[in-house]
């Protein structure tokens, strides 16, 4: 009767069973699951009582004990279990059988040795665990008692046999009596017969060695021939299956020979598996090495080992191990086994993450390497969580953070919501391009617009484009001249019939006279391409609204990155390695129009600032040789514009001059990309910033010029050519290598500076007429003067 209330145990089960897959495994079957909570997979070893008889029921019931309490991280990990009168459950880790993986990594081209070797290693270290440090002998060791985790790991199962080595008050039948077949893998001596406690498992392990590399024993004869087994383990192997049981070593003692130098198991595969194991107490110094070496040996390692095994390790260092940038580089290497679903929940969370921190090394390498994970982050946290820390990077003080951020916007543009690309990201571009020190970074933005400019609006594109390409043809930096023209070039679609003729021909054409034979070389093909669109139109009038179809389109979705044009040849990537490892010399142009003047032959050249800029740029290795950061005031640098927008149409130069107190002032429209206007609201057509206020002599009210001012003459100085704004052709070259000359020889710096030091020598002997005339004082007497 209370039978009849009482509950099934199966149902209160916290662990569902799923029927495919089903693998047999000695007296149990081995069954995939998962928790009914939480859906985390588990492997169900199921045995049915009235399906086996009453020795089997014993091992079944012995095995479900053992599993329970033998805890080692390489013997099958017990999760939960359950025994009722009809059936026994032991729930473990997600495994499958070494027979059933074996034959899948066949499939693959089979298991690589390094895997083997390992998982060899960790089923010699299980044994020796339980022969040496349990004082048990496994008595069932074979291919049915080996699993294989999700990283690949071999694991020690098959417990239905363990019996103590000091005896016990229970006999357990022989696998053999269960099982016919198994007693082949018995050794050839007889119980008890001569031999130490792990003769019978050490020999067993030599069958199994056997079947792992040549497959199913037929015949205990067979273990005489070596088949495919490796030279290395050879020897070692001899010694367990040899005939004479008292010279066969201890499990402790076989590891050791194999992990000798020269042994199968001395491997870079298990160096690094064993460290991980003992990861939580090594040095950090030590972590540091083994993760600067683990992104070389990663290649060679198993898929599922990588994924399952090494990636949580990485995570973990970062997460708590302080591992910083060293994790970055195997990280990014394991992250190609994962799906997209695996990486946006475990790569992209720490990514975001290493986005906010303060370590450079940390930050340039994220820049480095956003290309292997840029398409895994969507737009909102790119915009929210990453962007706001890498625009930290154009400011940074280290031109390489500020180059490799410039490079980023090319994967980072399309995910930018209209905020971000149209106003911030145009506004540092803006300042990198007009003040930035390093002529590859300057080249640099300037190919960079080039190539985000369909992700532009329409609007932003008709302000943006042709001033700033303008302003990089009048660059000292010969590579960022021909970035100007060939940005003008890739995105021609964008400009209107009126605009190709009125602003950007006469651009092009002032430097088809470049001292640069690549510049001038395409200038001359961007102007053909630019007069064959309008010799189209001219000759036809209908196709007038063709050919400006795409000057008021709306900006491209990331979808369309790769369909437009083609000038990346000269892209960011080769273009800047070019520029940063072997720039020839004489490459820095002078930074006026394009009418070079020679410099007079007589007098003295001035050696100041801007001369040494020049010459570094000439000998230019690397950004990080060029001129010292920092040489703009801090406060010149930080002062943004209230409205960026208005910095667009608005001067873009800006004054070194000393006000009242001696500090210098910037243009609040500094950051914007526009021409360059006089203080009559003429057009000063020149790179260079000029001055505000100058005097007569061409010197500024403090009395020098700085190193980005000397040299400069005022745009009144030139001679123009009616209202239209043109200078005549003997005075259009207004500055020559940074110096402006007098007719003396002498620049107009060192002029100043003469004057002025005659001027103080006059009054000083003035001031010493007037005192001997007057004579000495009398005492008591007042001085008047």
């Amino acid at each position: 009767m209370w039978s009849f209330f009482a509950r099934d145990p199966i149902k209160d089960f916290n662990y569902e069973i799923l029927p495919e897959n089903q693998e047999k495994s000695g007296i149990w079957t081995l069954s995939r699951g998962k928790r009914k909570t939480t859906g985390e997979p588990v492997s169900v070893f199921v045995y049915e009582v009235s399906q086996g008889t009453e020795e089997q029921t014993q091992l079944a019931k012995a095995a479900f004990k053992r599993t329970k309490t033998l805890r080692h991280p390489n013997i099958l990990s017990y999760v939960d279990g359950l025994e009722t009168e009809k059936s026994l459950y032991i729930v473990t880790e997600p495994v499958t059988t070494l027979a059933a993986h074996l034959k899948l990594q066949a499939e693959k081209g089979g298991a690589s040795d390094l895997e083997v070797s390992w998982g060899l290693h960790q089923i010699v270290k299980a044994l020796s665990f339980l022969v040496n440090d349990c004082h048990l002998n496994h008595n069932n060791l074979g291919m049915w008692a080996v699993f294989v985790d999700r990283a690949g790991e071999w694991k020690l199962g098959g417990l239905d046999h363990v019996t103590s080595d000091q005896g016990d008050s229970t006999s357990l039948p022989p696998p053999k009596v269960i099982s016919p077949d198994l007693e082949r893998y018995d050794p050839p001596e007889s119980p008890g017969n001569g031999g130490d406690k792990w003769t019978g498992d050490v020999w067993r392990l030599g069958c199994l060695i056997w079947e792992v590399f040549n497959g199913s024993l037929p015949r205990a004869s067979s273990l005489r021939s070596l088949g495919k087994i490796p030279k290395q383990l050879v020897p070692h192997y001899c010694e367990l299956v040899g005939a004479n049981p008292k010279i066969r070593p201890n499990p402790a003692r076989f590891l050791l020979n194999c992990r000798s130098p020269g042994g199968f198991m001395n491997n870079s595969f298990v160096e690094s598996c064993l460290f991980l194991e003992e990861i939580q107490i090594k040095e950090p110094a030590e972590k540091q090495q083994f993760f600067q070496d683990l992104s070389e040996n990663l290649d060679s390692f198993p898929e599922d080992f990588c994924k399952h095994k090494v990636l949580p390790q990485l995570l973990t260092a970062f997460e708590f191990g302080n591992a910083g940038a060293v994790v970055l580089t195997p990280l990014f290497k394991v992250g190609k086994y994962l799906s997209a679903e695996e990486y946006q929940q475990k790569i992209i969370p720490v990514i975001v993450k290493m986005f906010s921190s303060t370590d450079r090394a940390m930050r340039i390498r994220l820049l480095q390497q956003m290309e292997q994970f840029i398409q895994y982050l969507n737009e909102a946290a790119v915009n929210s969580q990453i962007f706001p820390h890498v625009v930290h990077g154009f400011t940074d003080t280290n031109p390489a953070i500020r180059e490799q951020t410039v490079k980023s916007m090319l994967l980072l543009a399309p995910k930018l919501n209209e905020t971000n690309l149209n106003q911030e990201l145009m506004r540092h571009f803006a300042r990198l391009q007009a003040r930035d020190d390093q002529g590859p970074i300057r080249c640099n933005t300037t190919v960079c617009l080039g190539k985000i400019a369909p992700y532009l609006n329409a609007g932003m594109r008709q302000r943006v484009l042709i001033s700033a390409f303008s302003r990089a043809t009048k660059d000292p930096f010969s590579a960022s001249r021909a970035a100007g023209v060939l940005g003008f070039a890739a995105t021609h679609q964008y400009y209107s019939v009126a605009e190709s003729a009125n602003r950007i021909l006469p651009t092009l054409c002032t430097l088809t006279v470049d001292p640069d034979k690549n510049v001038r070389d395409q200038a001359f093909k961007a102007i053909k391409s630019f007069l064959s669109k309008l010799e189209t139109v001219s000759e036809d009038p209908s196709k007038l609204a063709e050919m400006e179809k795409d000057v008021t389109a709306s900006a491209q979705t990331g979808g369309s990155a790769a369909t437009w044009a083609g000038w990346a040849v000269t892209g960011v990537s080769s273009l800047t390695s070019k520029l940063i490892r072997n720039a020839p010399a004489g490459s820095e142009a002078p930074p006026a129009e394009n009418n070079p003047v020679p410099q007079p032959a007589a007098g003295p050249v001035p050696t100041n600032t801007a001369s040494k800029g020049v010459q570094q740029d000439r000998s230019y290795v690397s950004c990080q040789r060029l001129h010292p950061v920092g040489r703009k005031s801090s406060e010149a640098v930080k002062k943004q514009s209230s409205d960026w927008s208005s910095g667009w149409d608005a001067d873009d130069s800006w004054s070194n001059e000393k006000d009242a107190d001696g500090q210098g002032q910037s243009s609040p429209a500094d950051e914007g990309w526009g021409n360059d206007w006089d203080e009559d609201g003429s057009l000063a057509e020149s790179f260079t910033p000029t001055p505000r206020s100058v005097a007569s002599t061409g010197a500024p009210k403090s009395g020098r010029l700085s190193s980005a001012q000397e040299g400069v003459r005022l745009a009144s100085d030139c001679k123009w050519d009616g209202a239209e704004g043109k200078s005549t052709t003997s005075d259009l070259m207004c500055i020559t290598n940074n110096h402006a000359f007098t007719p003396s020889g002498l620049s107009k710096a060192e002029l100043a500076k003469k004057k002025r030091e005659e001027r103080r020598k006059e009054l000083e002997a003035k001031r010493a007429e007037r005192k001997a005339a007057k004579g000495p004082l009398k005492l008591g007497a007042r001085k008047l003067d």
